[in-house]
């Protein structure tokens, strides 16, 4: 049974070969990469078998693998994978829960994954051989860490088939896990920016002493508490990782039986009393459009994970800024602007967002000013409410009302800038998108230079719109406060003239080539 499950998971290996020729090059390209690495990797770890400094070796080593061990977990249950080896699949094969959890277990060790996991494991053998005790103990360790990292990518793997079977739940744990890089991003700068070699040692050390006692680094730091003749340590550390093993054995164990009698979920349907937004927008042929944005901007997954993003993109821009010792007076300056330029350029593409459902407003005969205005009020509401709470926020952080006007013009300026490019090319020059009902986190079915030049045209535009206000509110800071004013001036101004030229162009644009928009959303 076993040897079956070893053969259906090469021939669907094998499958992936038989896609379409770029498909198959860009794979090909992602195996040459992974196993690249990995051999780099193996060198290293050989390389390592001749320097002396054993218990650095050893801190490092528990830091990493409880890394890796975290990856395997978190992987699977915040992304989600496509579980081609589902116990379910086999639930009327009459097989035990004992010979499927076991052939499963089996059959996860091909992979690329695996493999790539295997070949850095077998270059820790290679680190810890000092010894013939300290290669045993190394090679029961490998063996151990690979088995940890298997099942419980397994466990993984099973419960996010359980959990998040919707859609809605993949795209929440999608959010939640770019939410959690976010958090860890500054923990990654400081570590990069840390000199190791003066106080980094010790906080290593430090946070290996811990997790070299817990299931996720115990396995890791065997062989090299043997090697620093700590053998008392490396026999119970053994004991840990055996425990460890076997608990998460027992729960694939578990998790097959449970998931083989529990069918998928589904969806469940909503129902939606009255007409929503459509009662409460204007009701004529602006007001009709803004209602179905203002409904698309709140159930559509497509565009909510959007403006979640926005608050995040300061983060990676403030956090290296800080460490580097830029001065809190042009890092607080940041977040506000930047959010405004995100927004605004959300919407470089939003006529492709309708796919054919862009028909409505074509066969409806909307005149395409009213479609373009009606587009921009959900993305204007909240770039309003961005630019008047963190205006307010950021000027009381730095204690500095006179800062206001530049803040107040430069934001505006990116906002309305954005948003009258993005009216103007939507319709001109709209590029494939993801469908209606996919994942916001997959790629559009098909791309070309076209998407990037929209978006680099879009992005710049407004940054080039922008830049007279950004320009008068550095006089400002640098020369004499009463340049903020002129930067109000000139930021809200342009903002206002490029908006109703957007709007107004891009209208025409919609009333001229609506055919061909509808066109182009049938053939993406």
């Amino acid at each position: 049974m076993v040897a079956q499950f070893l053969r259906l998971k090469l021939r669907l290996l094998a499958n992936i070969f038989r896609r379409s020729p770029w498909q198959v090059v860009g794979i090909v390209v992602g195996l040459i990469y992974g196993l690249g690495v990995a051999v780099m990797l193996f060198a290293l770890l050989v390389g390592l078998r001749f320097a002396g400094d054993v218990e650095v070796i050893r801190d490092a080593f528990i830091v990493v693998g409880a890394a890796t061990i975290i990856g395997f977990i978190v992987f699977p249950l915040v992304f989600g994978v496509d579980d081609t080896m589902d116990p379910r699949r086999f639930a009327l094969f009459g097989v035990s829960n004992r010979t499927l959890a076991f052939g499963l277990a089996v059959a996860a060790v091909v992979g690329i994954p695996a493999f790539v996991l295997a070949i850095v494991l077998l270059g820790t053998v290679f680190t810890w051989s000092r010894g013939p005790a300290e290669l045993l103990l190394a090679i029961i360790a490998a063996a151990m860490a690979f088995a940890t990292c298997i099942l419980i990518a397994r466990v993984a793997t099973g419960l996010a088939s359980l959990l998040l079977a919707t859609r809605r739940a993949r795209e929440l744990m999608g959010v939640l896990g770019i939410l959690l890089i976010v958090m860890l991003s500054p923990i990654l700068v400081v570590l990069v920016t840390t000199d190791w070699a003066s106080s980094g040692l010790g906080v290593l050390e430090s946070i290996a002493g811990v997790l070299g006692w817990t299931p996720l680094g115990a396995v890791f730091a065997i062989p090299g508490d043997a090697a620093a003749g700590d053998w008392g340590a490396a026999i119970l550390k053994l004991l840990i990782a055996a425990a460890t093993v076997g608990a998460i054995w027992l729960g694939w164990q578990g998790l097959v039986a449970r998931m083989l009698v529990t069918p998928g979920r589904e969806a469940s349907a909503k129902s939606y009393r009255g007409l929503g937004w459509f009662d409460r927008m204007p009701h004529g042929a602006t007001g009709a459009v803004a209602a179905r944005s203002l409904t698309y901007w709140f159930r559509d997954a497509r565009y909510w994970v959007s403006l979640v993003m926005v608050p995040i993109a300061p983060v990676f821009v403030m956090v290296p800024l800080s460490l580097a010792g830029i001065p809190l007076i042009y890092v607080a300056l940041i977040p506000v602007p930047l959010m405004c330029l995100f927004l605004g350029w959300s919407l470089h593409n939003d006529t492709a967002y309708d796919s054919t459902a862009v028909w409505l407003h074509v066969a409806s005969g909307v005149r395409g000013a009213a479609d373009r205005a009606g587009r921009i009020v959900p993305v204007l509401i909240a770039g309003v409410l961005v630019i008047g709470l963190g205006s307010a926020v950021t000027v009381f952080v730095l204690n500095d009302w006179r800062l206001l006007p530049s803040v107040l013009g430069v934001s505006t300026a990116l906002l309305f800038a954005g948003l009258g490019l993005g009216s103007f090319t939507s319709a001109r020059l709209p590029y494939p998108a993801v469908k209606p009902g996919d994942s916001p986190f997959q790629a559009p079915q098909s791309t070309g230079t076209i998407t990037a030049l929209v978006q680099t045209v879009t992005m710049f535009g407004s940054l080039l719109i922008a830049s007279p206000a950004v320009v008068f509110a550095g006089l400002g800071i640098l020369v004499d406060p009463a340049w903020f004013t002129a930067s109000f001036v000139a930021g809200v101004g342009l903002g206002l003239v490029v908006l109703v030229l957007g709007i107004w162009g891009g209208g025409r644009v919609f009333d001229r080539r609506g055919p061909e928009i509808l066109a182009a959303a049938l053939r993406a």
